[in-house]
Order: structure tokens, then sequence, then C-alpha cells
């Protein structure tokens, strides 16, 4: 059954996080996986957490094994460590749900 996460970051370097994206969305996309709906959020008015979020978007995957197998792909583990780790402090998982 397709899953989707919906998440909330603080990014605090757009350059290296576009680098991010750029490098992951192919090994993304090959495993079924996307983007459905993606914000740069100006103000948030109400939270369930201490941590800032400028950045809110979903991500979906055919089934929770392709989402389980996509996020500890050795490939995209480095891109991670490459580009998201120097780009983001905060990841907030706001929601995880089956569509």
């Amino acid at each position: 059954m397709p899953v989707e996460r919906l998440v909330g970051l603080y990014v605090t370097d757009d350059e290296s996080y576009q680098a991010y994206r750029d490098a992951m969305t192919p090994i993304l996309t090959a495993r079924g996986g996307g983007f459905g709906y993606d914000f740069k959020v100006a103000e948030m008015l109400k939270s369930r957490t201490d941590a800032p979020i400028n950045r809110v978007f979903t991500i979906y995957f055919p089934d929770e094994e392709t989402l389980k197998g996509f996020f500890s792909d050795p490939e995209y583990l480095a891109i991670r460590q490459r580009h998201f780790a120097p780009a983001v402090t905060h990841v907030t998982e706001m929601a995880k749900y089956e569509r």
C-alpha cells in the first residue's frame, strides 16, 4: 500500500539543500517515489515541537518496504551526508500515513 510522510525541516543553507534534492531525486524516482507537495514557510503559527520549521513537504513511496530501502540505500546515505547534513539543522516528521 502506498505510504507518504509529511516532513518539516529547518533549512539553513538553501544551496546545499538544493544540491541534496538534485542528487537524491533520481534515486527516489527510480524506486517509484516522489514529492507530492513542497513549501517554503515564512511564518509558523502553531507547532507541536520547539524546533523551527521553514520547509514542509510530502514524500511518497509505493510501500513501506520501499521507503525503508530508500532511506538505507548507501548511495542515498552518502548524498545525505554530503549535502543534507550541513544544510538542515532540524527535521520534524509531522505525519506518516497510507495513501
